[in-house]
């Protein structure tokens, strides 16, 4: 499969740096076919370069690991900065959106699976540099959040935070062992909903 020529991607690809041709080939064969079972000599052979020209860039596989988490948890920021962005004073519509953009991406996560999960399986050494950027990246994923509950004006941020989160990541885990249907989507915008409606309520009664 990672061999099947595609003009369109390719051709893009072919006018990428060296370095952005190595990360693009890493992040698709990962994707793919997990970390543990992508070889240095396989992403090579699909950026169209060598074993040597890649270690000149990243001098292990375990550096190339931890630079495309460090892409995937960009996404994610970048899907936090658009929802403050996009709701600068409506802080319950910024945690909607964020649900949002996790429930979108449930149909990749169910054919693809979650780089995260994917990754931590892969990685039992908690020291892992890799490791270390995932756990990084969920705990300020969460200070987000709480930060976000806070300012709706929930009388337990932290305990809204944790439940969102419980949500978002259970939902991506359901999708990627197929344990979810099609409307997966639309349940975790509801659910979350819920879960800050609910809150809100607390508040409002206390």
């Amino acid at each position: 499969m990672s061999g099947t020529p595609r003009p369109g991607r390719d051709s893009r690809v072919a006018r990428l740096p060296p370095r952005e041709r190595i990360l693009d080939a890493a992040e698709e064969l990962f994707a793919l076919e997990g970390i543990k079972a992508v070889s240095v000599q396989a992403i090579a052979d699909r950026a169209e370069t060598t074993k040597m020209a890649l270690y000149r860039h990243f001098a292990t596989k375990d550096v190339l690991i931890e630079e495309w988490l460090r892409i995937v948890a960009a996404g994610y920021t970048a899907a936090f900065d658009a929802a403050e962005a996009a709701h600068p004073d409506d802080y319950r519509a910024q945690v909607l959106s964020v649900a949002s953009f996790v429930a979108d991406g449930l149909p990749d996560v169910s054919h693809r699976g979650c780089p995260f999960v994917t990754s931590i399986a892969a990685l039992p050494d908690r020291t892992h540099p890799a490791r270390r950027l995932i756990e990084a990246h969920k705990a300020g994923q969460l200070r987000r959040l709480e930060g976000m509950c806070a300012r709706a004006g929930l009388p337990r941020p932290e305990e809204a935070a944790t439940e969102v989160t419980f949500l978002l990541e259970g939902a991506q885990v359901s999708a990627q062992n197929g344990s979810v249907g099609p409307g997966a989507g639309e349940l975790l915008r509801a659910m979350v909903a819920a879960v800050l409606d609910r809150q809100a309520a607390a508040g409002g009664q206390g």
